[in-house]
């Protein structure tokens, strides 16, 4: 009997774009056996924090825990080597850079970066998932320091050190707003011109639905206290069952759940939006890697909201406009 063609097997090598063999040769994999040692060490310390996600002792053996397991394997890591990593190194290589990376959690993203030859100062607030992070780099046999902090500490712990990055990964959104303007703030001030102060895998503000969260339509453009009690509505379990009454610490939890991020920040604690000098969005550079991306992407309209935006703010650069943000700016 003959196997049926899947047409989407065939397009999807066409539309992924060959990694660099510069960038590709530095992947490192692991044995079952390496691999092992690492999903032990995240059962033992990231899954059973205290948090509402994991509160169910048999999250791991459901579907949705395994696919979350796999994530945090292998899963992010490759995500990160076949979009994230090209689009850093695109910018300057990432071979002897040294970064400061906020945000490192179990250190998959830590991984992408150091085993380019980057020298890697890794920063994340909570001590559970840096015990993984350190683990993974272990097994990896990659050498990165980690410190234990917030970032809004990072200026005055790191004072007189010089990086060629900053990234925040995955992070800025899940700080209450004094601490993501005192972080943003204090790292930018801390690069020489000519370096990079980057944002990955941020939910923007301004789009119409939260993908990050809540998963709601306009619910980002709802001040706290309304969000925190319209959370009650969310598909999302069991978030939707979090927060009844308003507390200083069920808040403070709210807020740590994440929050969009929009391009008032930066002009609150960097400078107007306009001047920034955005090398780049990663869907943009996404979009052009590939001459078949780059035809069919020309073929395709717009996002609708995303030209509105683009319309009422023509002088901003459209990174900040997408869905999330995923920038590079330079220092100038």
């Amino acid at each position: 009997m003959t196997t049926p063609i899947n047409i989407k097997n065939l397009i999807k090598p066409l539309l992924t774009p060959p990694i660099p063999k510069d960038i590709s040769s530095r992947f490192r994999y692991l044995d079952k056996k390496n691999l092992s040692i690492i999903e032990a060490s995240l059962k033992a310390h990231f899954f059973i924090q205290q948090d509402a996600w994991y509160s169910d002792a048999n999250y791991l053996s459901s579907a949705a825990g395994q696919e979350d397991l796999q994530d945090h394997l292998t899963g992010r890591l490759e995500h990160f080597r076949l979009s994230v990593i090209p689009w850093l190194n695109s910018v300057r290589p990432l071979a002897g850079s040294k970064i400061l990376e906020i945000g490192c959690g179990t250190g998959v993203s830590t991984v992408a970066l150091a085993e380019q030859g980057a020298k890697v100062t890794a920063l994340d607030v909570v001590e559970e998932s840096l015990i993984v992070a350190k683990k993974r780099c272990e097994v990896y046999g990659l050498d990165v320091a980690f410190l234990l902090a917030n970032s809004t500490e990072v200026h005055k712990l790191l004072a007189g050190q010089d990086f060629d990055f900053i990234i925040f990964f995955a992070c800025l959104e899940h700080m209450t707003h004094s601490e993501r303007m005192l972080a943003m703030k204090s790292t930018w001030d801390m690069l020489a011109t000519g370096s990079f102060w980057c944002l990955v895998d941020t939910p923007n503000r301004l789009w119409y639905y939260d993908q990050h969260t809540a998963h709601l339509p306009f619910y980002s453009w709802l001040p706290d206290d309304l969000a925190f009690a319209y959370s009650r509505f969310s598909p999302r379990k069991p978030f939707s069952s979090l927060y009844h009454e308003i507390t200083d610490d069920s808040m403070l939890d709210f807020l740590r759940r994440g929050r969009g991020v929009s391009y008032h920040e930066f002009e609150l604690t960097m400078k107007p939006a306009e001047q920034l000098e955005v090398i780049s969005s990663l869907t943009n550079f996404l979009k052009s890697r590939n001459f078949l991306t780059k035809i069919l992407w020309s073929l395709k309209d717009r996002n609708p909201f995303e030209s509105l935006l683009i319309k009422l703010g023509p002088k901003i650069h459209q990174g900040f406009y997408q869905s999330s943000l995923d920038l590079i700016i330079r220092k100038n």
